[in-house]
């Protein structure tokens, strides 16, 4: 009798545990993921890069048509000064080459230093740094994770698939503002 009272109160107790927990999971489980956006088909006309935000936007005709999540510079607070800073700069900038070979899936060159930088950096005897880009995750890795923290030396980073979408409707020539 004392046998069947401890296996019946041990029972109780899982169910217990058993209806707490798919109670829990049930309010706080993520939800399903949204469904797919269909792929953004025509060019492109302008880039907006908000770095405190982390989002990076495309336009057309001044219409916002789809934003992505992104990673900077390992520093990314300020404006790009040198070489090894770890920051993104900030300012007007315009698409001006692609990598299709990039160490980085797919890569669009932002031109960066400008004439203003290069001076303001040989007034200070230091490099301004370079070879600014839009890219994708290290080649090989995208294919597994996005890398979700700051982690590059003063670029833009998305996941794979986004450069990729990127890539078909960008062109050299399209304009990209890089706000703090």
């Amino acid at each position: 009798m004392i046998r069947s009272l401890r296996l019946l109160s041990r029972l109780a107790f899982l169910v217990f545990v058993g209806v707490v927990a798919f109670a829990l999971y049930d309010r706080y489980a993520p939800s399903d993921p949204p469904p797919p956006l269909a792929p953004l088909t025509a060019q492109v006309d302008h880039i907006l890069i908000e770095k405190s935000a982390r989002q990076l936007t495309v336009f057309r005709n001044g219409e916002p048509l789809r934003s992505y999540q992104i990673a900077l510079g390992f520093a990314p607070a300020g404006d790009k000064v040198q070489q090894g800073d770890g920051k993104t700069p900030e300012g007007i900038f315009t698409i001006n080459r692609r990598n299709p070979k990039s160490s980085y899936h797919l890569s669009l060159g932002i031109d960066y230093p400008q004439a203003e930088d290069r001076k303001r950096a040989a007034d200070a005897g230091i490099d301004p740094g370079g070879d600014i880009f839009i890219h994708g995750q290290p080649n090989g890795l995208g294919k597994l994770a996005t890398i979700p923290t700051d982690w590059t030396a003063g670029c833009i980073a998305v996941s794979d698939t986004e450069i990729e979408e990127l890539w078909r409707v960008v062109a050299n020539g399209t304009s990209v503002e890089i706000r703090p």
